[in-house]
């Protein structure tokens, strides 16, 4: 089969003006809960989504990350670039994420602090499109999420100079075990080059996948007054 005939049919479900929160936020975590099938939703979809997960790994598949997100950046020069990473918390602040500032997206985002994101749930034919500012955590918040992680994972933000050429998958390997050896026990501290961002969107867009393409967008937009409208967009 061609990349031409690629194609699905959109038909678990619709989205309707009288179905969205008037707030962006509650809608997103609705949604989300719905994607991690942890709440929201009825017991027979929460049901169908785990039977659909434990068949899928018994095929072998991956399990999905639901907190997978694409993040999109751009240098001062306008030119792109994207990568997927992990949304770690959602509160009225923004969508929050946390990386090495010293890396590609890090740099362009010192340079260009804008960015947009993309969550695409497949099982529930849905995606959410978010674009706004972005702006580093206080370092205390980076702390607290640095002391959350796994040891190695900490171990990890020392050894790796994120997004600079390395010669070969055993020069990171022994720097790994150089940063272990340096920090023996639990206490691994936050690198001074890693932490979080913040997203605070100007615009949220809900997206769900309907049949003959005629899919549901509906857009929600900050005003400068902090409140936000809801349009429907054409698909």
């Amino acid at each position: 089969m061609s990349i031409v005939d690629l194609r699905r049919e959109y038909s678990v479900g619709g989205l309707d003006r009288r179905s969205l929160d008037a707030d962006p936020f509650a809608q997103f975590e609705t949604w989300f809960g719905q994607a991690a099938a942890t709440k929201s939703g009825s017991w027979w979809r929460k049901l169908g989504i785990a039977m659909y997960k434990c068949f899928q790994v018994a095929l072998g598949a991956e399990p999905i990350d639901p907190n997978a997100m694409t993040l999109a950046t751009a240098d001062k020069e306008g030119r792109p670039s994207a990568r997927t990473v992990l949304l770690k918390a959602v509160d009225k602040r923004g969508f929050i994420f946390y990386t090495n500032y010293q890396s590609r997206k890090g740099c362009e985002l010192a340079e260009n602090p804008r960015g947009a994101l993309v969550f695409y749930w497949p099982d529930l034919e849905r995606q959410v499109c978010v674009s706004g500012d972005v702006t580093k955590l206080a370092r205390e918040e980076s702390e607290r999420y640095f002391r959350s992680r796994p040891r190695g994972s900490r171990l990890a933000a020392w050894a790796s100079n994120q997004s600079e050429v390395v010669p070969d998958r055993a020069e990171l390997e022994e720097k790994w075990k150089q940063m272990a050896a340096k920090y023996p026990g639990e206490d691994v501290p936050l690198p001074p080059y890693w932490g979080g961002y913040v997203l605070t969107p100007t615009r949220i867009e809900f997206w769900q996948g309907r049949s003959n393409r005629l899919h549901d967008r509906f857009c929600y937009t900050r005003q400068a007054d902090g409140h936000w409208i809801i349009e429907q967009l054409s698909p």
